[in-house]
């Protein structure tokens, strides 16, 4: 562990509820060590907050360990971030130095409302996956590895794609807050695999179809959700996913 300290000042979003006008309020935290995660630096924060008598900010975390995606912050600007390929609870303070001043929002999206501070609730993710991102067809045991040939590309992919882990960076950093990297991952880890053909058609109309609904925008190609992907997912899904979609409606297989 490293002795050396740092002073902090930090300007985070505060907001009583998604009713009430939120403010950017300056922080000054002292001693914060290189060694700490962003994470625990908020922690540190919160303690100070609470020994003061004033409300601990609110964030969303779990597992600290890069797994769950409930780290979602904005980091001066970026989503969990300056270090690519780094979740919100796996960047270090060592990235920055005694005095910086570091500004910290909640992912902003109309499909993310703002739950509390730096909280957004993004449970229409959860509903994009209830329209069709599952296999419910019964397939009983599950077979050996090297029973069904898949072709090791396509098994790659299918593993890439299913690395997603839903935190919502993709849609923070896109300029039309789109969906469309998460959406098309989830798909994609079923379309290159044998088991998720019976419902690919249905699968990729739903989901699409339920993106519309949360109000999640389109893709542009700005590549931007790409970039912030805390685990890498290339944008070569959405076009597969836009395939998997205009195949359902020109063949009129959706049912």
């Amino acid at each position: 562990m490293s002795d050396k300290t740092m002073m902090l000042n930090l300007k985070i979003w505060r907001q009583r509820t998604n009713k009430h006008k939120g403010e950017m309020v300056d922080y000054k935290l002292d001693g914060v060590s290189p060694d700490m995660s962003f994470l625990e630096m908020i922690d540190m924060l919160n303690e100070k907050l609470i020994r003061d008598g004033d409300d601990p900010i609110a964030f969303d975390h779990d597992c600290r360990e890069g797994i769950c995606g409930m780290c979602s912050l904005m980091i001066d600007g970026q989503a969990h971030g300056p270090q690519a390929l780094t979740t919100t609870c796996q960047l270090h303070m060592r990235h920055y130095n005694d005095g910086d001043t570091i500004v910290v929002e909640p992912f902003r999206a109309k499909a993310f409302p703002v739950v509390k501070d730096l909280m957004v609730d993004r449970s229409a993710f959860d509903r994009v996956i209830q329209a069709g991102g599952y296999n419910s067809i019964a397939v009983g045991n599950a077979p050996d590895a090297n029973a069904i040939p898949i072709s090791k590309e396509n098994a790659d992919l299918a593993m890439d794609a299913a690395a997603c882990i839903g935190c919502g960076a993709c849609v923070a950093s896109c300029p039309n807050a789109s969906a469309m990297l998460f959406a098309s991952a989830k798909i994609s880890q079923f379309a290159l695999l044998p088991q998720g053909q019976k419902e690919a058609a249905r699968r990729a109309s739903s989901m699409v179809a339920s993106m519309d609904i949360e109000g999640f925008g389109n893709c542009t190609n700005h590549a931007e959700c790409e970039a912030s992907c805390p685990k890498g997912i290339n944008l070569s899904n959405i076009a597969r996913m836009n395939r998997e979609y205009f195949k359902a409606k020109f063949t009129n297989n959706e049912a």
